[in-house]
């Protein structure tokens, strides 16, 4: 059943653009043919959840300098069976980040990915079908450093094209004044 909520979900999911949209295709194909897409033993691949954090404000995003790969990333990871993949990305950024103050900032799908992790070890080359959602969280608490990673910083949102990340963080930068918006308009609601 779960499995057929997200399909619903990500059929109505808008892509940003034409590369996550073919993404978008990808994923639906991959958990529609995959009853065990949930978990990490499904060697072809596997469902993992990822969590786009920033301020209030929109203008710093949290990240996290990945110990195994050496790259500023979002937090995330594996469901690790948990079909409920909103739950796993706040699981996984309360985990990785040490902040508990987190909030959606919207309730659906933020963003897509689908993207091949290279054989390490006894492990084969897979990939990843990530769907990311967005948070809020207050700069004032602070982040704390996870065995997972080498950092954990804010990091204006000018700054990210800077640092070394790979295109999909970059989409999701670019998507984070839609947020800005979103914000805007949530606390305009909750003052009248």
């Amino acid at each position: 059943m779960k499995r057929a909520a997200l399909l619903a979900e990500l059929a109505a999911y808008v892509p940003f653009d034409a590369r996550e949209r073919k993404m978008q295709a990808e994923i639906a194909r991959f958990i529609a043919a995959h009853e065990t897409c949930f978990e990490r033993t499904s060697h072809a691949g596997h469902v993992t959840a990822s969590a786009w954090v920033v301020d209030e404000s929109g203008a710093w995003v949290l990240l996290t300098h990945h110990r195994k790969l050496g790259k500023w990333l979002q937090f995330g990871g594996h469901a690790d069976g948990d079909p409920d993949v909103r739950a796993v990305a706040l699981r996984e950024a309360r985990e990785e980040s040490g902040l508990a103050r987190l909030r959606f900032a919207q309730h659906g799908v933020y963003d897509l990915d689908a993207h091949e992790i290279p054989a390490r070890g006894e492990e084969a080359a897979h990939v990843h079908y990530d769907i990311r959602f967005a948070f809020f969280a207050d700069r004032a608490e602070q982040p704390v450093v996870s065995e997972e990673s080498h950092d954990v910083r804010w990091i204006a949102l000018s700054e990210i094209a800077s640092l070394d990340v790979d295109d999909s963080v970059l989409r999701l930068a670019a998507k984070t004044p839609a947020l800005r918006v979103l914000h805007t308009i949530q606390s305009a609601g909750r003052s009248t």
